[in-house]
């Protein structure tokens, strides 16, 4: 029996569509796996990288919003290892970078641009807090605070440096005692009490460590701030 003209054209096609099937399957090219997961009736296994799950700016989970900073801080465990500071996946301070010491570890930030002013550490058992006034005192309208401790970061408090956390936004620094963990961003001329702060006490029945409390760990997106006018 002869095949009609239009029955021949639809013949005519498949045989050709399984001639490339099959030739994908046999030397390759960019299909070549999907088309033998066809014949074989497997599925095809993710790679390595798509399993991995997708790093973002300084090791979040999520991506920021535009015209905001990523950042992660880690207090110091003990007075081993020391603190981190990360900014726009850029590290700031850590023991890796040779900048970080005992006490408190800070780093200042321009509020509206996101960069990196300074960064100094001061010794908050042996050091002399005059140190901390003269840093903190001048600081302009605007500018961000990124603090992270390692040892101990309050025996040489005093009042007024307290006052002057509590002007950034802190809450936890009227409480911050002997080989307390803590970490906090603030800034200068903020009318609320700053998010993003943490602390941990240190508590012989609950430390982590002999006469230390666990590092704290913390991350998150700070807005930048509009320009100042005139």
């Amino acid at each position: 029996m002869r095949l009609t003209g239009p029955l021949r054209g639809v013949v005519v096609l498949l045989l050709v569509g399984f001639t490339w099937l099959l030739a994908s399957a046999l030397f390759g090219g960019e299909n070549s796996l999907s088309v033998r997961n066809i014949f074989s009736g497997t599925k095809e296994e993710p790679t390595q990288s798509e399993l991995r799950p997708r790093r973002y700016k300084c090791g979040l989970s999520a991506p920021c919003p535009p015209k905001h900073l990523a950042f992660r801080l880690v207090s110091g465990a003990a007075n081993v290892i020391g603190p981190k500071i990360c900014l726009e996946d850029k590290m700031l301070l850590s023991s890796v970078k040779n900048n970080v010491g005992r006490g408190l570890n800070i780093a200042l930030v321009n509020g509206v641009t996101g960069e990196l002013l300074e960064t100094r550490t001061f010794d908050m058992w042996a050091g002399d807090v005059s140190n901390l006034l003269k840093f903190l005192r001048p600081l302009h309208e605007g500018t961000l605070v990124f603090v992270a401790s390692f040892d101990d970061a309050a025996t040489k408090m005093n009042d007024e440096s307290r006052r002057l956390f509590e002007e950034l936004g802190s809450t936890a620094v009227k409480e911050l005692a002997f080989r307390d963990s803590w970490v906090f961003v603030g800034a200068k001329g903020i009318e609320n009490k700053s998010p993003f702060e943490q602390r941990m006490k240190n508590s012989k029945g609950s430390n982590k460590y002999e006469g230390w409390p666990e590092s704290l760990e913390m991350d998150g997106c700070i807005p930048l701030r509009p320009p100042l006018e005139g």
